[in-house]
């Protein structure tokens, strides 16, 4: 039997987080590992594993619009970074779309 999806555990009330908003179609909370004085995932709560499988639907414009939810809410609106990885080889390690909200710290461009 497969393990049940984290993120999937984490909307349904069964496993903890520190949630930052919630609305019908998403949940942000902390992450547990922040690479950033502020970092929040926003996640669907209907499970898509990651972006390629679901191209074009409105699942996108909830995400990003809990992302700017999020941004404005932590008090940081003035500048953040938003982080998808999508796909294994990109780093994406939980099967579970979700976009990085990153802020608090000046970033460097190119990443890494």
């Amino acid at each position: 039997m497969a393990e049940p999806c984290l993120f999937c555990e984490i909307v349904s009330g069964r496993v903890p987080a520190r949630r930052v908003y919630e609305d019908e179609r998403v949940l942000a909370f902390h992450d547990i590992n922040p690479m950033a004085p502020v970092h929040v995932l926003v996640v669907p709560k209907v499970h898509i594993s990651c972006a390629a499988d679901d191209p074009g639907s409105e699942v996108w414009g909830a995400v990003m619009d809990g992302a700017v939810r999020v941004a404005e809410l932590l008090g940081v609106s003035g500048g953040y970074r938003l982080v998808v990885n999508s796909g294994e080889q990109a780093g994406q390690t939980i099967p579970h779309l979700h976009v990085h909200v990153l802020a608090g710290r000046r970033f460097n461009w190119p990443p890494g």
